[in-house]
């Protein structure tokens, strides 16, 4: 996950310090409210987001059906108690995958894919021009294998994406979620990325 805009110049360092420590309380009060055991996951600190890799034996239904709606809680909960330079406004990708721990931590194709889903011009742009708070992007496989065969997850929000970000071009799901803070940090950020690139999705987006 990562958050949008974060380095805007009017965030400074104390705002920025403040806006990191929110996101670590959203996402452990989410995921405990989601059920997955936060204690038990692996999590990569990458300065203005996260990597986490949940045991095996967390089921994945729990990141389709769960996650999403208590991470927008959580966020909306930060937002009303913080300033605009503190608000946060996240893009979360969902993925599954083997993955090879080394001397210096974990690598896999899988880890590549997420973060080619989570940097892609059409995730941003989605978010750019949504007034949510969350933007979820699913893999091909985790919406095939996961997303879909679920009641709870939501799957009609979802809308096709081809993904294109460096080396990767890739199906992909992106859902957009929830109330947008007041216009502020990211504003020109989002203004600069408004316009849908070659590789936006043609549907138009269902936003919850």
């Amino acid at each position: 996950m990562d958050i949008e805009g974060f380095g805007d110049l009017r965030r400074n360092n104390t705002n920025q310090a403040r806006t990191r420590h929110g996101l670590y309380g959203a996402m452990q009060n989410a995921f405990d409210a989601a059920c997955i055991p936060w204690t038990s996951c692996r999590r990569e600190d990458r300065g203005d987001g996260v990597l986490i890799l949940a045991p095996a034996s967390v089921p994945k239904t729990l990141f389709a059906d769960r996650l999403p709606g208590t991470l927008l809680d959580a966020l909306v909960r930060h937002n009303r108690t913080h300033p605009t330079e503190e608000q946060i406004r996240l893009r979360l990708a969902l993925h599954a995958g083997e993955i090879t721990y080394d001397d210096h931590g974990v690598t896999a194709s899988s880890i590549i894919l997420t973060y080619r889903l989570l940097d892609a011009p059409v995730l941003k742009n989605a978010l750019a021009l949504s007034s949510g708070v969350l933007a979820v992007v699913g893999s091909a496989w985790f919406f095939d294998e996961v997303i879909r065969h679920s009641e709870l997850s939501g799957a009609a929000s979802y809308r096709p994406a081809v993904v294109t970000h460096k080396e990767t071009t890739a199906r992909a799901w992106i859902r957009l979620l929830g109330p947008g803070p007041p216009d502020g940090v990211g504003t020109a950020e989002r203004s600069a990325v408004a316009a849908p690139g070659p590789d936006a999705p043609q549907a138009a987006w269902g936003r919850d």
